[in-house]
């Protein structure tokens, strides 16, 4: 077991979620109550990647706190019925990192419960910690603050856990606590956030297998290292 504790982010890195559910949500949700406006896939992966979703909604259409609480509620709605599937090869990396007495977390911008939800119905193991949207937006990655707890709570040194996510808060969550990061590269092929991470993450796997051979395997097999 190479860390104590994987600390998986949930959409686009667990499950297979943003294509899915999350950017036609959006898409509805501009049709609805910005008239006119667009959004891609392409611009939505690359705008949660940086500036972030929140910093989104503000700077490219103007929602303000009422309409940031508009939006949430919609997508809780949209989501409530629609399950995302999580990516072959996920629950057998979770269930040896348990199997070996290792941790798992979550650290996500999805809510908690429905982490819970597409955990149960994808039979993965459950997290020991999950630290989701229902948070205070200070304790939210890219804030270290959940990243810490994990540390805190687990009783772990920076270098025991490895840090799992697709986008840029995550590796800036990372980065902050001196924890090593793993880029999931298996949710898009977008030029922009490919390049940013392989030349900055400590690990990029453009297949989930990948990362299960440098967990379990050969070190280092399928991945490159900084």
């Amino acid at each position: 077991m190479k860390y104590r504790c994987l600390v998986f982010d949930h959409d686009d890195t667990t499950v297979n979620s943003t294509a899915t559910i999350h950017h036609p949500c959006f898409v509805r949700f501009l049709e609805e109550y910005y008239p006119g406006r667009r959004c891609s896939l392409e611009e939505y992966f690359i705008k949660n990647f940086s500036p972030g979703f929140l910093p989104m909604c503000r700077e490219e259409y103007g929602m303000d706190d009422r309409m940031l609480e508009m939006e949430t509620r919609y997508w809780q709605d949209y989501v409530r019925s629609r399950i995302p599937d999580a990516y072959p090869g996920i629950r057998a990396i979770m269930q040896r990192q348990k199997e070996q007495g290792g941790y798992t977390a979550v650290i996500s911008h999805s809510f908690r419960e429905n982490i819970l939800r597409d955990y149960a119905r994808n039979g993965l193991p459950e997290p020991d910690l999950i630290f989701g949207w229902e948070m205070p937006p200070e304790q939210r990655k890219p804030s270290p603050w959940p990243l810490q707890e994990v540390l805190n709570q687990l009783s772990l040194e920076p270098e025991e856990a490895l840090v799992i996510d697709d986008l840029k808060p995550g590796y800036d969550m990372a980065r902050a606590c001196g924890v090593p990061f793993a880029a999931a590269g298996w949710a898009n092929d977008i030029p922009e956030i490919e390049r940013f991470m392989r030349q900055n993450s400590n690990l990029y796997f453009k297949k989930v297998s990948e990362l299960e051979s440098y967990l379990f395997g050969t070190e280092g097999k399928g991945g490159v290292q900084a």
